[in-house]
């Protein structure tokens, strides 16, 4: 787990051995792998990206080429322990639909996302006038998949109106774990377990 970005590694962590798990918008499979690998767990993905998809299978991944804004609906109910769901939910056409089908093909669900409120963001709106450009956002407006800008606290409100629990979560700045006190501005992103 060493080699995943932190908020994989906290899933990865937390993933029950033998269990089954869907990856959504899995990249290059690294999560994946590491589920595969050292927790014995059945893991299927699917992802938007053509060559992502080859890079996958390749290594021997079970990843099928989709769009978890349509795709999901195919899945039954429960099919898997958890929906992955990593550093994609602001890339979603409805994220509050999103969270839905993630609560619906799974028991539990994993969301990760930057937290467009950091301090560091808020800074650059305020300071310099213009969308940021930091580590946990690092394309330009006019070149990013981000179209949705979501914020811990929003997130939180999100899960509640969709009648999700919230059994942990975890928050991020510096590639190292955070306290939750005052994570909205603090955190470049966050991860949240939920259940339904």
């Amino acid at each position: 787990m060493k080699n995943l970005r932190p908020d994989l590694a906290a899933i990865a962590a937390h993933v029950e051995p033998g269990s089954r798990a869907l990856d959504i918008g899995c990249g290059d499979g690294g999560l994946m792998a590491v589920l595969e690998g050292e927790k014995g767990c059945d893991v299927r993905g699917i992802e938007i990206d053509p060559v992502l998809v080859e890079r996958c299978v390749s290594r021997g991944l079970s990843v099928v080429q989709g769009d978890a804004n349509t795709d999901l609906t195919e899945y039954p109910d429960k099919a898997f322990d958890y929906a992955i769901l990593s550093q994609t939910l602001q890339t979603a056409i409805r994220p509050d639909r999103m969270l839905d089908e993630l609560l619906r093909v799974g028991r539990r669900a994993f969301v990760s996302f930057p937290n467009f409120a950091h301090w560091r963001t808020r800074k650059a709106l305020l300071m310099g006038g213009r969308m940021p450009v930091t580590r946990a956002l690092p394309v330009s407006w006019y070149e990013t998949d981000n179209i949705h800008h979501v914020t811990i606290e929003d997130f939180r409100d999100l899960a509640r109106a969709k009648g999700a629990v919230i059994e942990r979560a975890w928050h991020f700045a510096n590639g190292r774990a955070i306290g939750r006190i005052g994570a909205n501005w603090r955190a470049e992103f966050a991860v949240f377990e939920l259940s339904r």
